[in-house]
């Protein structure tokens, strides 16, 4: 399925009669998926992950909703097969989503991926991922995936970026340091346990974390033939330098303090 297919599919789209989504009596895979505030967007996952797809490569969608106020979870009840919502008082952080949507996944393999990121290829992304599931004899127990932007929103400053990020986390988790962005994070439901998940206090810098912890007990791979899609949003607004300079923070102060730099990371809408 090509990007321009459902990249810019509104939500007035999503409000016709829907067939209720197909739920595997044993799903193999558990997709989760983080939200807030995601209405404009939410919509266009219902023509990615279509009953169609579940039945072909045995997965459940769950959605992890951090308490939003628009129409995000009544649009997602179009694809999702479970919804939970965030009722605390508290702002809830990422990893805190992540981590409710996995205690309700019953798969093997948990594939964690944001509400605005899209897998480039639809069918080959699961393909590989039941394959590896199935697989008794692998050496790791979670995947990196690569990560670049949507064809048509990024610039040539975004393909250097993107090429010189892809092979960075390469190079880190070659020597098992351990490191994939929380754009689409795979692991072992088994591990994921192991290592007790997302830390929730951590409010950014929770993927490094994750695979930082992981790689102690399993090999991670990262894997280019698993590519996902994104906007290039938060460099526009934000620029290069500046991004990677607060992750490079974080990712300093949760290897020495095990907490996170920024006290509050901005959703870029």
């Amino acid at each position: 399925m090509k990007i321009s297919e459902f990249h810019n599919i509104s939500e007035k789209a999503y409000n016709k009669n829907y067939s209720e989504p197909y739920v595997p009596a044993t799903p193999l895979i558990s997709v989760i998926i983080p939200s807030f505030q995601e209405e404009k967007i939410i919509g266009n996952l219902a023509n990615i992950y279509t009953n169609e797809l579940k039945k072909k490569h045995n997965f459940e969608v769950i959605l992890s909703d951090g308490g939003s106020t628009d129409n995000t979870v009544e649009i997602a009840k179009t694809f999702c097969d479970k919804i939970t919502v965030h009722k605390a008082e508290h702002r809830q952080t990422i990893s805190e989503g992540r981590n409710k949507g996995a205690e309700l996944a019953e798969g093997n393999i948990l594939v964690f991926i944001n509400a605005d990121t899209y897998p480039q290829d639809i069918h080959k992304f699961f393909a590989y991922i039941q394959n590896w599931s199935e697989d008794k004899n692998t050496s790791y127990h979670a995947i990196a995936c690569e990560v670049n932007g949507f064809p048509e929103e990024v610039t040539k400053g975004d393909q250097l970026f993107y090429m010189w990020h892809n092979k960075y986390v390469h190079f880190l988790n070659s020597i098992n340091l351990g490191m994939g962005r929380g754009e689409c994070q795979i692991v072992h439901r088994k591990f994921f346990r192991m290592v007790n998940g997302y830390n929730p206090l951590i409010v950014a810098g929770e993927d490094f974390d994750l695979f930082r912890r992981l790689s102690k007990y399993t090999k991670i791979k990262f894997e280019p033939k698993l590519v996902v899609l994104e906007s290039p949003r938060r460099f526009r607004q934000y620029g290069y330098l500046k991004t990677i300079w607060f992750w490079t923070l974080n990712s300093i102060t949760i290897i020495f303090s095990g907490k996170s730099f920024s006290k509050e990371w901005e959703a870029i809408r």
